[in-house]
């Protein structure tokens, strides 16, 4: 295997571990919050803290570790990351009490933070041409690989072992990594990189992208009616646009702001904001839809866009390369156009797509009904073979698109509007849709209070009703209100299209992207340099 290889398998492996534990967890939390004591916080509470608290610290954190990927060197820094997810590993999976889990959790996600935008990072310093393209293809198969196949994994060890094994599970998976790295790994860094670090941009980063990401999950979490999630909010939004005054005041700023005179650069990240966004409101709304509405079990529900995500674990690679070959720009304009289409076909699913929705003697399946095949398989199949097509031409827009010396930080970038953005569209969309589906109620049945606590503490888009009589306009708002949502997913993805077909331009047709020379690997024979890069 030559060091390629092995840099491709630590890129893989580590940006699959910080995937998988945003994943795997799911599966483990409720036997989390049995098995450990508790004291300062409640089984729920303590539950979403466990979650949360993992994909708070890693977003808020992404754009400050890929400028110190650039700044001390990527390959130092991807050790270091390596070494500290492994031991939060052990330690989440040792924690004797709910508050220690939280604080390994948010350690965890700090140390993840520097995984992410590393190992685009790697890839871009060390692969060029079709061969990179082909290698973010096989980066992008193998983290749809590890979301899908996430709590599956997690669930078997769960029920087998223990739910520390799911933390457990990361260790072995780091030693390969770590090992992959300081052997074949060659340093690089920004050459160009002078002065002192920016740590004030990494302040004010960090409130930006923070403030908005706990603003979002606290938000929706207390359905908007904790004055902290709007304060958060505030911080995050004021920050934000504080930012670009600061990058452009500062001698060495975290983020260059000539990375967006880059047209594709820009472009990508736009696309990237409504494309997660639609992603994000098709799986949240399409879980509560199969679940609470029509009569899924959970596992029914995690195995109905198995099939349609196939397409992306085993064929991005190849549109990876053909992307690089041909410009990624008609192939990241035809993707989400396809997924638009898989979705509007889920526009269309009926609230009778399984005869015994929401009916307590509901059976228990891991497999969906028969009427899946014609109701959410060919829109599975749209979405995933569109998926297919656009993720490793957008990964491979993106980092051609910035100069070699500030891939970590362009990496972080995006990777921060891909977490954050829909977390912040998909509130603004849940306000929208639960007010639809209570409107919708109010107007099926005629003098009764939907507004009231009692009336929705009862009945929810997320629940089954308690009242029988409330069976039919329940699954009728429920299925009016997943329609829109469905209709507003096709539209955020119809936009991200056209933003991409206007905007993204092939490297024929623009300036070609700052390079550095190509390090030799760790373990070449290339005289005292690479001697010297090993130490």
């Amino acid at each position: 295997m030559t060091y390629k290889r092995w840099i491709l398998v630590a890129a893989v492996l580590a940006s699959g571990i910080v995937f998988l534990d945003s994943t795997v967890v799911n599966v483990a939390l409720p036997r989390i919050g049995r098995d450990l004591p508790r004291s300062l916080f409640g089984v729920l509470e303590g539950q979403s803290y466990v979650y949360n608290a993992y994909l708070l610290t890693l977003s808020t954190l992404l754009i400050l570790a890929g400028a110190i990927n650039d700044y001390y060197g990527r390959r130092r820094t991807f050790a270091i990351g390596l070494a500290g997810f492994g031991a939060t590993s052990v330690l989440c999976g040792l924690a004797p009490s709910m508050e220690l889990l939280v604080l390994f959790r948010i350690l965890q996600g700090a140390a993840g933070a520097l995984l992410v935008p590393g190992s685009l990072a790697l890839l871009t310093a060390n692969f060029s041409g079709e061969e990179q393209g082909r290698a973010f293809g096989v980066w992008a198969g193998a983290s749809a690989a590890t979301t899908v196949l996430g709590p599956f994994v997690g669930g078997i060890l769960v029920d087998t072992i223990s739910w520390r094994a799911a933390f457990l599970l990361n260790v072995p998976l780091v030693v390969l990594a770590l090992w992959a790295t300081l052997k074949h790994v060659p340093e690089s860094r920004d050459e160009q990189a002078s002065g002192q670090f920016d740590w004030l941009g990494a302040a004010v980063v960090g409130l930006a992208v923070g403030g908005l990401a706990f603003g979002a999950i606290y938000g929706q979490e207390r359905n908007w009616k904790d004055p902290i999630g709007y304060i958060a909010l505030a911080i995050g939004v004021v920050a934000t646009a504080a930012l670009p005054i600061v990058m452009i005041r500062r001698p060495n700023p975290l983020i260059p702001p000539g990375l967006f005179r880059s047209r594709n650069f820009t472009v990508t990240n736009i696309s990237t904001l409504l494309i997660y966004g639609a992603l994000y409101v098709t799986g949240y709304y399409l879980a509560i839809f199969q679940q609470g509405t029509i009569g899924y079990t959970a596992a029914a529900a995690g195995l109905a866009f198995v099939p349609g995500t196939l397409f992306l674990i085993f064929f991005s690679s190849r549109f990876g390369k053909l992307g690089a070959k041909f410009g990624p720009r008609w192939f990241m304009a035809a993707g989400p156009a396809i997924m638009a289409l898989g979705v509007l076909w889920l526009a269309r699913v009926p609230a009778e797509s399984v005869p015994w929705a929401l009916r307590p003697s509901q059976p228990s399946t891991f497999l969906p009904p028969l009427s899946y095949v014609t109701d959410f398989l060919p829109g599975a199949i749209a979405f995933g073979v569109g998926l297919m097509i656009l993720v490793a031409p957008l990964t491979t827009a993106l980092m051609t698109s910035v100069p070699v010396r500030n891939s970590g930080v362009g990496s972080a970038i995006n990777n921060a509007i891909s977490r954050v953005g829909p977390q912040l569209a998909g509130a603004l969309i849940f306000v929208f849709i639960t007010a639809n589906f209570y409107g919708y109620l109010a107007g099926k049945l005629s003098g009764v209070d939907v507004n009231s606590t009692a009336f929705r503490t009862a009945v929810s888009p997320l629940n089954k009703p308690l009242d029988a009589n409330l069976v039919g306009a329940v699954r009728d708002a429920s299925t009016a209100s997943f329609h829109i949502a469905m209709l507003v997913a096709a539209l955020l993805l119809i936009l991200g299209a056209l933003a991409n077909a206007i905007g993204i331009q092939n490297a024929a047709a623009k300036k070609p992207v700052e390079q550095t020379a190509k390090p030799e690997p760790a373990g070449a024979t290339s005289g005292g340099q690479a001697a010297q890069e090993r130490s």
